[in-house]
């Protein structure tokens, strides 16, 4: 999300000291922790009303990791049903008559070309007027 190197920190802490000034930065930082936890404590509360109405919501940590990484969760949707197809509870996967039809007739997916190509006459030229 943020590409912070140590030298850009270093530099934003060098800027802040420089316009708060070491007698305003304590308290500045007790207004921004305050703040945060403020923050987190609305997000908590939010979290908790959300997950008394909707009980069968994935964990926030989950979501997140989802958001973060859709391949994985791909990937183990995929694995799932591998498990289950070698259960046998699904007896066809659901793309087998699609496989079917595109293997049975290749030609039939693909339009037919024309044999000659005739060349559109030019528009009429508007200075002809």
């Amino acid at each position: 999300m943020f590409n912070l190197s140590p030298f850009k920190l270093m530099i934003i802490v060098a800027v802040i000291l420089i316009f708060l000034g070491p007698d305003k930065l304590p308290q500045a930082a007790r207004q921004i922790g305050a703040g945060w936890r403020s923050l987190k404590k609305f997000q908590q509360r939010v979290e908790s009303e959300v997950r008394d109405a909707i009980p069968s919501l994935p964990s926030s940590g989950d979501l997140a990791r989802v958001v973060r990484s859709p391949v994985n969760l791909l990937n183990e949707i995929a694995d799932r049903t591998a498990r289950i197809d070698d259960l046998g509870d699904v007896e066809d996967s659901p793309l087998e008559p699609v496989e079917d039809a595109l293997t049975k007739a290749p030609e039939a997916a693909e339009p037919p070309m024309p044999t000659e190509y005739k060349v559109p006459p030019p528009p009429p030229d508007p200075s002809w007027n």
